[in-house]
């Protein structure tokens, strides 16, 4: 069987740019509408790290972005309203929070996308009050970013028999190593975890992506995410570069523990989940992030002192560099 590449690769980036610009305009809609809301219950709500958990898992939930939580936390440090101890939390809910646009994009509702673009738009345009504006920037983003994986699927169909994509699926399901490492330069190169899912979600609930091949391309979508979040420290200090490591070591970490026992989560979802597999890939993205989270934060006490130790703040460097020059 033959394909048409060029027609297919525009189709794919079409609406991979449609979901991308709809997952900004709802960030954006969701910042003017909580922004401050929101700086003001990280700040408040982080007195230990169970409640920051739930802090970030709500505030990702609510941006539909980990990036764009992290980076924020990170900007409240270098800005002083929060401690690094504080931001730990904050990131563990933020890969939890990070699920929920998952689950929501498991569900096939992107029939009702037109509806939400349309109200948008009118809303947008035609709204009198800032509030109204951005319920109707909302709504249009979450119209656009439905509508633009329906445009990728529309456009992967001709792979459903294409033998060499299916060879390709089948690899990546017994080898999650390079699953996971096309699935983090992927998410390296469009800057989103959460579109890399979605994109996955997507063509697996049209039976283009196996269960094992999904489980290893969302494992290395929570590497790749680390990148932004990395580069958003620089200039930052020592404190808020403290977060951006732990974030990266954390998420590495994980995928390196879900790649080893990928096949027992496969069988876990499957046990749990129904029959579609964008669903049981949701699914297991829950399962990934709540077990990582579980194990993580009894020794959150112990990962501040040695990240502490690993990455002092600069004036205590510079008081150990003095101390040792006098000896």
């Amino acid at each position: 069987m033959k394909i048409d590449a060029f027609k297919m690769t525009m189709g794919a980036l079409a609406g991979l740019v449609l979901f991308i610009y709809g997952v900004t305009r709802l960030a954006e809609g969701l910042e003017h509408m909580a922004g401050d809301r929101l700086k003001n219950l990280v700040s408040k709500f982080t007195t230990n790290r169970f409640a920051g958990v739930v802090t970030g898992t709500v505030a990702t939930t609510l941006l539909e972005s980990s990036s764009v939580t992290i980076i924020m936390t990170i900007a409240m440090i270098s800005a002083g309203l929060l401690t690094f101890a504080q931001s730990l939390g904050v990131v563990l809910g933020s890969n939890i929070g990070t699920t929920i646009g998952a689950q929501l994009i498991s569900l096939n509702i992107n029939l009702y996308a037109p509806i939400a673009m349309l109200v948008g738009a009118v809303l947008q345009f035609a709204g009198k009050t800032d509030n109204q504006k951005s319920l109707g920037l909302i709504l249009l983003g979450i119209g656009l970013l439905f509508f633009g994986l329906d445009v990728i699927d529309e456009a992967m169909k001709p792979f459903r028999d294409y033998q060499p994509f299916i060879n390709l699926m089948a690899t990546l399901g017994t080898h999650p190593v390079l699953g996971a490492a096309i699935g983090a330069l992927f998410t390296v190169l469009i800057q989103s975890s959460s579109a890399t899912v979605a994109i996955v979600i997507t063509l697996a609930s049209s039976g283009l992506i196996s269960l094992p091949a999904g489980i290893a391309l969302m494992l290395g979508a929570e590497v790749g995410t680390c990148a932004d979040t990395l580069v958003s420290t620089v200039g930052r200090g020592r404190a808020a570069l403290r977060t951006g490591v732990f974030h990266f070591l954390f998420n590495i970490t994980s995928a390196i523990v879900g790649i080893i026992f990928a096949p027992q989560l496969a069988q876990l979802v499957l046990a749990i989940s129904g029959d579609s597999v964008g669903r049981q890939i949701a699914n297991a993205q829950v399962i990934f992030n709540l077990i990582g989270v579980a194990v993580v934060i009894g020794f959150v006490p112990l990962i501040v002192r040695g990240l502490e130790k690993l990455i002092p703040d600069q004036k205590l460097k510079q008081q150990e560099k003095i101390s040792v020059a006098a000896k």
